[in-house]
């Protein structure tokens, strides 16, 4: 770890913007770490902030300090992004302990950040930087300043720009990105996406947004022209019947209702997407088909019948996520619509399919007497995986 080491020294300076570590070796304690600099007494300090799934905690210390605290946490981590002034820094840490370090100059340097303990919350989007898209959405002045109605989504467009801020390290920087977001609606969200990972960080990203109604696809067709988002379109279609890509980098899927959430996460594993975000909506499917007598406390409610049902259909996606190799996360989300549906599963592909999710799936679907349509869907798509590779042995003898 002498590299790593060598590396904080260098960058824990006044140019330091902020680093995060995260992708935790272990599921329970803390789930990430993030460091920001900090002036204390008149002094360069930096600011340790924790996160368990509960909790938060903070430890303020002075450089050398910090910079032991944060090898120590690295024990504990697969991976540290890091941000100054003039440069992106990614340092990975495989299961064996090889550590990779991959560095980006900005194209331009950047502010540094504002070190009174006491400043306001920084948000990836800032106050006071005029963004057209937010502009457009009256959450922003053309000055740059939040309208004071609309705080609430300028939080919410950053929280969710937060998450995926965490994973920038899965995402290969030194070729052009695919992104599919099913079920867009407006939007707002999509435009989000396209400014920061490609206005801000500089990242080559193609962006594709995909909802039903044509009338909201051709308005923000139009605001891609306006704005000059050359890689980012709409198109028009469902989510079960799109077929315009070979290769997905990231697939999000924000509020896709019922089983569209499934048809989404079934396409975005058949690709091998690294990354998957996504908000379910309107769990129906697994209400009308859960039973279980000794459950009666729970199943003879309607109420309490339809929010277990919601629970289990979540589970069960993220579990189905982890059957096929990913590392799935189940975080809080703040609902852009202020309901209680506000889970968001994050997940990025690290392995090979893990059987012992799968014998926890086939458990859980026994015990509740349900079948739900994303272990189809992945049961179809391994068949016809399967199917072509027969065929193609045919055709080899």
């Amino acid at each position: 770890m002498d590299e790593v080491y060598t590396l904080l020294e260098n960058v824990l300076n006044i140019e330091f913007i902020r680093a995060i570590l995260s992708n935790p070796r272990v599921k329970d304690g803390i789930q990430k770490v993030k460091v920001r600099p900090m002036e204390m007494k008149g002094q360069l300090c930096f600011q340790l902030e924790s996160f368990t799934k509960t909790q938060a905690f903070h430890e303020n210390g002075e450089p050398a300090q910090v910079l032991s605290r944060i090898m120590e946490y690295l024990k504990e981590f697969r991976q540290m992004q890091i941000e100054t002034v003039r440069e992106d820094i990614s340092v990975l840490i495989s299961k064996k302990g090889k550590i990779t370090v991959k560095r980006k100059k900005k194209v331009s340097e950047i502010k540094a950040p504002e070190l009174s303990h006491n400043r306001k919350k920084r948000y990836i989007l800032e106050e006071g930087k005029p963004v057209p898209f937010l502009i457009d959405l009256g959450v922003m002045t053309r000055e740059g300043r939040i309208v004071h109605s609309r705080m609430d989504k300028f939080r919410q467009i950053n929280r969710f720009l937060e998450f995926i801020e965490d994973i920038l390290p899965q995402l290969d920087r030194d070729r052009e990105l695919t992104v599919i977001d099913f079920g867009c609606g407006k939007s707002y969200l999509t435009f989000a996406m396209y400014y920061y990972l490609h206005e801000l960080r500089g990242y080559n990203i193609n962006i594709t947004g995909l909802d039903l109604k044509e009338e909201v696809i051709r308005h923000c067709n139009e605001l891609t022209v306006k704005y000059g988002y050359k890689k980012l379109r709409f198109l028009a279609g469902d989510i079960a019947d799109y077929d315009g890509a070979d290769r997905v980098d990231m697939v999000v899927t924000l509020h896709a209702c019922d089983t569209a959430t499934d048809f989404a996460l079934a396409k975005a594993i058949g690709w091998g997407a690294k990354v998957i975000l996504s908000v379910p909506c309107c769990q129906h499917e697994l209400n009308g088909q859960i039973s279980n007598r000794d459950l009666a406390p729970i199943m003879d409610y309607g109420l309490l019948k339809e929010r277990f049902a919601a629970l289990v259909t979540d589970g069960l996606r993220a579990k189905y996520l982890e059957s096929e190799g990913y590392e799935t996360q189940v975080l809080e989300f703040i609902d852009m619509e202020h309901t209680p549906k506000n889970i968001l599963l994050r997940a990025v592909k690290y392995r090979e399919r893990n059987e012992k999710a799968k014998k926890e799936i086939e458990k859980c679907k026994e015990i509740l007497n349900i079948d739900p349509t994303l272990g189809r869907l992945l049961s179809d798509n391994t068949d016809r995986v399967e199917t072509e590779r027969n065929s193609k042995k045919g055709e080899n003898n």
